[in-house]
């Protein structure tokens, strides 16, 4: 299962990825066209041309993981093209795994740490 939680930061390649890279293909596009170091403890992730498949890159301390989800149905809302990576949220990545747009408005709002009784009701 996918741990976002221990990454430090989210990018999404924006636009479509050659589904047929592995590892040592998807590193060499972070770090060739994102000049980001893929060693860092972010996630990288990539979607194909029909956005009915993705893969996300991740260092480990020892090695790479390579996680791969691909749609029976539907498709993800993935931005359109551009060279420059995406830093997403966590959340906005659950919200993209999840089918939902980044720029969706009805997600439930953020709650803080106020103590319950301070909160309006």
């Amino acid at each position: 299962m996918l741990n976002a939680a221990a990454a430090s930061r989210v990018y999404l390649a924006c636009g479509s990825t050659d589904m047929r890279k592995s590892i040592d293909g998807l590193a060499a596009i972070v770090q060739e066209q994102f000049s980001l170091s893929p060693f860092s403890s972010a996630l990288f992730v990539f979607c194909n041309h029909r956005r009915d498949k993705l893969k996300i890159l991740q260092w480990d301390h020892a090695g790479f993981w390579l996680y791969y989800r691909r749609l029976e149905r539907g498709t993800f809302q993935w931005p359109a093209e551009g060279r420059s990576p995406l830093c997403l949220t966590q959340r906005e990545l659950h919200w993209l795994l999840d089918g939902l747009s980044l720029s969706q408005r009805h997600a439930h709002p953020a709650i803080g740490t106020e103590p319950i009784s301070r909160r309006k009701v």
